[in-house]
C-alpha cells in the first residue's frame, strides 16, 4: 500500500484500515515506511510504503485513514480534519478495493488545465460514486502520459505557481547558459509572462534550441506550440504538480493580472476563466485519485514537447546547460510526483541522491548546483521508468521516451519509440502469458493518414512540425514490434492502452494469413482534459476512412501490411466515423481470459460512447 502526499511541515503518520467496522490496521508508521523529501522551507513530499502485518483482503471495499501529527506526542489529525474533500459523500474516510482480477480499467492521458473542456477525473469520481457491485468498481486508474503540460502553461497558472513558490519557500537554484543567472529572476524579469523565448542567448548555434523550447513553432497539421510560459526551475515544476493534484495550494494564490499589454491581458483573462473552472472541479478530481489505485507513466508534455524525438534533438538539447537543466528539472519533478509511487523499490539509489540535494542544510533555501547537476545526469541514465504488475492479466507499462532507437545516419529523422534491447526485454516480459494489458503512451496502431502525413514531413526533413512520433516511423522498431506479435509464444490476448493524440478510438487487430494468431485490441483514450480541433479531426477521419479502409490496397504500402486492422465504430457518431473527440476517460471491461467485453469512452461532462465491433468482422 503506497500513499503520496505533500505537507507544509515535517509530519509523523498513523494509518488505519477498515473492513466495514472491523479494524485491519491501526498503528503509527515505522520510520522505514516513510520517505520524506524537503522541497522548500515549508514544504515536504512524503511517500508512505505501508507494510501490513498480514495481506489485505481482496474484492471488498476497504476504507483507510491517515493521521498527521506535526510534533512528537501530538494527537494525530485524520483525513476528515485536514482534507475532508477526499472522503466520498456520506462516508468518513476514503477507500479502495484490491481486485483479484483486472476486470475494469479506467485510463486516459493529456490533462491540460487551461483547456476549456471539462476534467475527465471528475467523471472518474462519478463512476466511483455509483459503483455498487464488485464488477463495477474499477481495478485501476491508469494515467498514460501528459499528466501536466510543463511546456504549455497558462498565464494565470504561472502566476499561481509563483504564489505557491513564495508562500511555501520552495527551493531556488542558480542557472547557467541563459540571460538570467538565478531562478528568482523568473518573476522579476521584464515580460515575465508569455515571453520566455527571450531567455536563451541569440546565437546561430542555439537557433534550433530556441525553436524547440520557446519558439512557438507553427504546426500546420495539428496545433500551435505555446511555450512562452515553459516551466524552467525545479520549484516551478513542483508547484505545478501541487496545483494540479490538490485544491489546497490554491488557497495560497492571490488574484492578479500581472500583464500590461492589451492583447496579452485579453489572453490572460480568457485563460483565467478556464483555470477558475479547473480549480472549481479540482476537489472532485483529487477525491477520485484518493479512492482508486492509480498508476502513471510520462509522455513528452510532462517534460517538453517532442522530448527525445530524434538523435539531433537530443544532441541539441542535452549539450546546452540551460535546456539540460529544464529537461532535468521536469524529469525530477515527474519522478517525485508520479513515477516514484509506481514501484518505489526501483528508485532507492536515486532517492538517496535526492535526499542529498533536498534534505541537506541550505543557505538561503538554494539547491546545491553541483549535486543538482549530478542528480540530473543520473536521471538521464536511469533505466527503470517502465514497470509491470503481477496482476491477472499482467500489466506492462512501457517507457517510450528514454529507450529510443536512434537513427544515427539520418539524425533529423524520428527515433524508434523503443530500441532493440528494450523491445527484447518487453518480449521476454510478456512471453508465455495467456493475456496481457500493455500501456504504450503513443498508440501502437494509430490513424494511418496522420502517420502518412508525418512520414511526408519527415521525408522533407521537418518531423518537428508534425510531432512525427509513432511506432511505424522507424523501420527497425516497427519490424521488431510486429515480429513480437507474430511470435508463437506471444500472449493470446493483447490489450494495448494508449493516449497522446487528443482523440479516442478502438481497433481490432489480427495477423493476416495466421488463423491462430493473437487477438489484439488497440484502445486509445485522449484527452482527460484536452481535445483535437473538431473540424480538422472530422476531415482527417473521413480521408482516412476513404484511403485506408480494411480492404484498401493502400494498406499494402504500409509497414502494417501483415496486420488486419478493423476500426470499431463509436456509437452516436455519423455512419462510418471512427474517432471520438470529447475529453473524458476510457473504460475497458475484461473477461476472465483478459479479452475486452466492452470498450467505452466516458465524456467528462456526462454521456459517452461504446466502441462497437463492426458487423462484417
Amino acid at each position: 500500500m503506497v500513499l503520496w502526499l505533500a505537507t507544509s511541515e515535517r509530519a509523523s503518520f498513523s494509518i488505519q484500515v477498515f473492513d466495514g467496522e472491523h479494524i485491519l490496521l491501526d498503528r503509527p508508521l515505522a520510520d522505514h515506511e516513510i520517505t520524506r523529501l524537503r522541497i522548500g522551507a515549508r514544504a515536504w513530499v512524503n511517500l508512505l510504503t505501508i507494510e501490513p502485518e498480514s495481506a489485505l483482503p481482496t474484492d471488498t471495499r476497504l476504507e483507510y485513514d491517515l493521521g498527521l501529527a506535526g510534533n512528537t506526542g501530538q494527537a494525530p489529525q485524520w483525513i476528515r480534519d485536514w482534507a475532508s474533500h477526499l472522503c466520498p459523500d456520506g462516508r468518513q474516510r476514503p477507500g479502495f478495493t484490491l481486485k483479484s482480477k483486472l476486470d475494469r480499467i479506467l485510463h486516459g492521458s493529456c490533462r491540460r488545465p487551461h483547456h476549456p473542456a471539462s476534467d475527465g477525473l471528475v467523471r472518474v469520481d462519478e463512476e466511483l460514486h455509483k459503483a455498487e457491485q464488485l464488477e463495477d468498481i474499477p481495478s485501476l486508474l491508469l494515467m498514460t502520459g501528459d499528466q501536466i503540460y510543463a511546456d504549455d502553461v497558462a498565464g494565470p497558472m504561472l502566476h499561481a505557481i509563483h504564489c505557491v513558490i513564495h508562500q511555501l519557500g520552495l527551493y531556488q537554484e542558480s542557472l547557467e547558459g541563459a540571460s538570467l543567472s538565478h531562478s528568482r529572476e523568473l518573476t522579476s524579469m521584464s515580460n515575465a509572462y508569455y515571453h520566455r523565448d527571450a531567455l536563451l542567448p541569440e546565437t546561430e548555434s542555439n537557433e534550433e534550441l530556441t525553436e524547440r523550447f520557446f519558439g512557438g513553432v507553427r504546426k500546420p497539421v495539428f496545433t500551435t506550440a505555446n511555450a512562452g510560459n515553459h516551466l524552467i526551475s525545479f520549484s516551478e515544476v513542483m508547484a505545478m504538480y501541487l496545483l494540479v493534484w490538490s485544491p489546497e495550494p490554491w488557497t495560497l494564490v492571490t488574484a492578479a493580472e500581472p500583464v500590461n499589454n492589451s492583447e496579452e491581458l485579453t489572453r490572460y483573462q480568457k485563460e483565467q476563466q478556464a483555470i477558475d473552472a479547473f480549480r472549481e472541479s479540482l476537489p472532485r478530481a483529487a477525491r477520485a485519485l484518493a479512492n482508486v489505485p492509480v498508476y502513471m507513466i510520462f509522455d513528452d508534455h510532462d517534460v517538453t514537447d517532442d522530448w527525445n524525438l530524434s538523435a539531433l534533438w537530443e544532441t541539441t538539447a542535452y549539450e546546452h546547460p540551460f535546456s539540460r537543466r529544464i529537461i532535468g528539472n521536469a524529469l525530477l519533478g515527474y519522478m517525485l510526483c508520479q513515477g516514484w509511487g509506481n514501484q518505489p523499490e526501483n528508485f532507492g539509489g536515486v532517492i538517496e541522491q535526492c535526499q542529498q540535494l533536498l534534505n541537506a542544510e541550505k543557505d538561503q533555501n538554494e539547491l546545491d548546483k553541483e549535486i543538482q547537476d549530478e542528480l540530473i545526469d543520473r536521471l538521464f541514465h536511469f533505466h527503470c521508468w517502465h514497470y509491470s504488475l503481477p496482476t491477472s492479466p499482467r500489466l506492462v507499462v512501457l517507457d517510450t521516451r528514454t529507450h529510443r532507437w536512434r537513427s544515427e545516419i539520418r539524425r533529423r529523422h524520428p527515433s524508434g519509440l523503443m530500441d532493440w534491447e528494450s523491445l527484447t526485454d518487453f518480449q521476454q516480459e510478456v512471453m508465455g502469458e495467456q493475456s496481457v494489458v500493455v500501456v504504450s503512451p503513443a498508440p501502437m496502431f494509430g490513424v494511418k493518414l496522420i502517420e502518412m502525413i508525418q512520414r511526408v514531413f519527415t521525408f522533407f526533413g521537418k518531423p518537428l512540425l508534425v510531432d512525427a512520433e509513432n511506432w511505424m516511423a522507424h523501420r527497425g522498431a516497427a519490424n521488431v514490434l510486429l515480429n513480437i506479435f507474430g511470435h508463437p509464444r506471444t500472449p493470446r490476448h493483447f490489450v494495448i492502452l494508449s493516449g497522446d493524440v487528443h482523440y479516442s478510438f478502438a481497433y481490432d487487430v489480427r495477423l493476416r494469413h495466421k488463423k491462430n494468431g493473437p487477438h489484439i485490441w488497440q484502445i486509445t483514450s485522449s484527452g482527460i482534459k484536452n481535445e483535437f480541433p473538431n473540424s480538422l479531426l472530422e476531415w482527417m477521419d473521413r480521408l482516412n476512412r476513404w484511403l485506408f479502409a480494411p480492404w484498401s490496397p493502400l494498406n499494402w504500402f504500409t509497414k502494417r501490411r501483415r496486420m488486419w486492422i478493423s476500426p470499431r465504430l463509436p456509437e452516436g457518431r455519423e455512419a462510418g466515423e471512427r474517432l471520438w473527440n470529447h475529453s473524458g476517460i476510457g473504460d475497458v471491461r475484461l473477461d476472465d481470459e483478459g479479452a475486452p467485453t466492452a470498450i467505452r469512452q466516458l465524456n467528462a461532462g456526462g454521456g459517452g460512447t461504446i466502441f462497437q465491433q463492426r458487423k462484417d468482422d
